[in-house]
């Protein structure tokens, strides 16, 4: 499977992921730090990539989204944003609006 597929895979299987350095346990990076603690504050469950780990997808990524910096946040196959549009969402609440109505659409399927 070529690397946009791969990514596009993800995209259809996981209603919330996050393309971060590191883990949102571990980190790699403060944006990546900051944007998992707004979405795991959301209290909805959600996937993450280490983009590190893995950096033929790190790059296909940025070109299939045409967004170059990470965090990326992709809710319902839809980039959201990076840190500073996560951290501004969810300071204002629209982030968890977003993340509980895509959770509660995937436990209706």
């Amino acid at each position: 499977m070529d690397v946009m597929e791969t990514i596009k895979q993800q995209l259809s299987e996981n209603p919330v992921i996050l393309y971060m350095k590191g883990s949102p346990n571990a980190p790699q990076c403060g944006f990546s730090q900051r944007t998992s603690q707004a979405v795991m504050a959301c209290g909805q469950r959600f996937a993450y990539v280490d983009i590190l780990s893995n950096p033929e997808l790190r790059e296909g990524l940025k070109q299939y989204a045409n967004w170059p910096t990470y965090p990326q946040l992709w809710v319902n196959g839809e980039l959201v944003g990076g840190c500073d549009i996560v951290t501004e969402m969810y300071e204002n609440g629209e982030l968890k609006t977003l993340i509980e109505s895509a959770a509660s659409e995937d436990s209706s399927d």
